[in-house]
């Protein structure tokens, strides 16, 4: 049985076959469903043959689709959203804690007529409190992906099959990325290789 989810993203995508396919297979994945026995029929008509196709094939791909899939599934359990002060609050508090350290320094006698380079060690200190109080309440208050689909009203799940889809680019990515660099790696490769053995005549 499959859910309302499912047959409004049919819908919707009917103009691009391929699409619909690949969003209901999502959303199998996202709700734990098993695909329609029409799928596989379905994508043999939209993906190549092995023997229809052109240069080398990409076997990570069902891969990355099982990947990406149990992250997904791992979600509720696993994936945190955190707040977090961008701008001017950052300038804002930043501002405060140098202001804070120049005045306690200077009450120990520490100044820039004694210390003409302390700005640099204000500002330094200072970004460090700003950045542990930031952390800190970021760390206090996390958002699991059911309260942030109550919050902004998400009903039908659609901010997790973004997520699916941002991941599943996201890996293919830094894959291809890995794939690109081919060549250097026989010369990175080269530290782990096994140590020759002795050479004839050598053994005593």
């Amino acid at each position: 049985m499959y859910s309302q989810l499912q047959y409004i993203l049919l819908a919707s995508a009917a103009s691009a076959k391929t699409n619909i396919i690949y969003s209901i297979m999502r959303l199998s994945l996202l709700f734990g469903g098993e695909r329609p026995p029409w799928m596989g029929l379905a994508l043999e008509k939209t993906m190549p043959n092995d023997k229809d196709s052109r240069g080398p094939p990409e076997p990570m791909s069902s891969q990355t689709d099982g990947v990406t899939g149990d992250l997904v599934r791992l979600m509720p359990r696993d994936l945190v959203f955190v707040m977090r002060f961008l701008g001017e609050s950052q300038h804002r508090l930043q501002s405060h804690f140098q202001d804070f350290i120049r005045a306690e320094l200077a009450a120990g006698g520490v100044t820039t007529e004694t210390h003409p380079m302390i700005h640099l060690f204000i500002e330094n200190h200072a970004i460090l409190l700003r950045d542990f109080v930031f952390s800190g309440v970021s760390l206090s208050r996390q958002f699991r992906v059911e309260e942030i689909e109550r919050l902004t009203g998400d009903t039908t799940s659609m901010i997790r099959v973004d997520i699916w889809d941002q991941l599943k680019s996201h890996i293919e990515t830094a894959e291809k990325q890995f794939h690109s660099q081919a060549g250097t790696l026989p010369k990175l490769l080269s530290v782990f290789e096994k140590p020759p053995g002795p050479m004839a005549g050598t053994d005593k």
